[in-house]
């Protein structure tokens, strides 16, 4: 008879192990070539005067508790910065080879939460809670005992799932009630790249379709993960084809590839029986009731993050968020819910720079839509996260934004630093006296237009902040 649990999961411990270290390998490998023009010195968000700031206002203890971060002992140097990505990506390598399983883990997820810490809004992605969360997780699987591992990887997928599907029901948003959500999701998301276009060219009726195919995945296929393996591998097999899909038309950093390494915890030994080279460590018998007790407590606190998501907080005690709030720092257990409310326009925004007023020269970013002509490129698990903030600060306003108005005092200032971020600066030799920027709509070019070499088509909306000049550090209206 096909039981619930019919093989061992000692050979799927070690693969998810070995997936997440590639996972924080990718992770820590992008944001290494942005880190110093984002958090550096002379970046957009500097994590020295974070740091400062909260040292100044909450105290040594208060700063160390809400900011659990090594650079507190390193400082927050470029150095320290850069240091910190290798190291975690030296841990995530050891990770995925297996050696020194449980210092490998640790050390990433104590490396990637120093960073996040002091990421600003650089580093406040689903995918770096994710990975934190999958980082706490880790933690018991390298520990030596597999099942509580995976059961609770098992759990973290599921609830990414169900969260994911349910936020888009409870939001009220009108295009995922009627299914055409995805008839705009193609071309209004952060990053499309080339398939996105063929994507969006798909006829409605097979939007809806798609539409209602994610809902099914992500609101039942999840319940699987309970039934027997046959049904469980079938539900695992809907969730990495939904994944996939996903990558294939669209640019999400490494999230994929985390979903798909949690993905394969669905899998039992006597799948990757053929894969001998899978590590089989042998169960201890101490403190296994701690370590049972422990992954209790996380699995509970988890369900409670992600029910407060979607259920009013009255249902919850107030002692019960409490204890669950005193680990907040720890940015370890999230709740989740990606796209919620689909955006129905594209607005972007464009930056130019003028030394005398009268001629303005364009900024281009490396994979935000800007040329009308330019093919939208493939990250692959890179995560260019200025280029995605940039999305979020169009969807808002300029006065809103306060590391956009940052940004554009280092673009004023020449930072070497942050010009890397970007594809083109237009003043390599001495930065612009004033800056304008402005906001126009941006849309899939028809075929026709599409067969004459344009990706785009772009209506003006007109200026998205007033134009500025630097005055003493700080910005100001530039004189007419």
């Amino acid at each position: 008879m096909d039981q619930p649990e019919s093989a061992g999961v000692d050979r799927v411990a070690d693969l998810f192990l070995r997936g997440l270290g590639l996972v924080y390998v990718c992770a820590f490998a992008s944001l290494a070539v942005q880190v110093a023009g984002l958090l550096g010195a002379q970046g957009i968000a500097p994590a020295a005067e974070l740091l400062a700031f909260a040292r100044e206002r909450l105290g040594a203890g208060g700063a160390l508790y809400a900011l659990p971060t090594l650079l507190w002992i390193t400082g927050a140097s470029d150095w320290a910065l850069q240091a910190l990505c290798a190291l975690g990506a030296v841990a995530g390598l050891a990770l995925a080879l297996g050696r020194a399983r449980l210092a490998a883990a640790f050390t990433a997820w104590l490396a990637y939460l120093s960073l996040s810490c002091v990421g600003d809004v650089f580093l406040s992605f689903q995918w770096d809670a994710l990975l934190l969360e999958s980082g706490v997780v880790a933690l018991f699987t390298a520990s030596r005992e597999p099942r509580l591992g995976v059961w609770l990887a098992r759990a973290l997928l599921f609830k990414l799932m169900v969260l994911s599907g349910t936020v888009k029901l409870t939001s009220g948003d009108p295009t995922w009630r009627d299914l055409s959500a995805l008839t705009f999701h193609y071309w209004t998301q952060p990053l499309p790249w080339e398939s996105s276009w063929f994507a969006a060219q798909l006829p409605d009726a097979v939007q809806k379709g798609s539409t209602l195919l994610v809902f099914g995945v992500e609101l039942l296929a999840p319940w699987g993960m309970l039934g027997t393996r046959r049904v469980r591998l079938g539900s695992g097999a809907l969730l990495v084809s939904l994944q996939l899909l996903i990558a294939a038309t669209g640019n999400y950093g490494f999230f994929n590839l985390l979903t798909l390494v949690l993905c394969a915890t669905l899998l039992d030994d006597r799948a990757l029986a053929r894969f001998a080279w899978l590590a089989r460590p042998a169960r201890p018998a101490r403190w296994l009731a701690a370590r049972r007790i422990a992954a209790g407590a996380l699995l509970c606190a988890s369900a409670v993050v992600g029910l407060e998501r979607i259920a009013p907080r009255e249902l919850f005690p107030r002692p019960l968020r409490a204890a669950i709030a005193l680990f907040e720092p720890l940015r370890s257990v999230s709740a989740y819910g990606l796209f919620a409310v689909m955006t129905q326009e594209r607005p972007e925004i464009q930056i130019e720079g003028s030394t005398d007023g009268a001629q303005w020269r364009p900024y281009v970013f490396r994979w935000k839509p800007g040329p009308l002509d330019r093919r939208p490129g493939f990250a692959g698990p890179h995560m260019p996260r200025l280029d995605w903030q940039m999305w979020f600060a169009a969807l808002s306003s300029c006065r809103d934004e306060a590391w956009f108005q940052a940004f554009l005092v280092r673009l004023l200032e020449g930072s070497p630093s942050v010009s890397r971020l970007l594809a083109e600066n237009p003043f390599p030799d001495a930065p612009p006296r004033m800056l304008r920027t402005t906001l126009a709509r941006y849309r899939f070019a028809p075929f026709s237009e599409w067969r004459e070499g344009a990706w785009w088509t772009r209506e003006e909306v007109g200026p998205y902040c007033p134009t500025v000049e630097l005055e003493d550090g700080h910005l100001s209206l530039a004189e007419p």
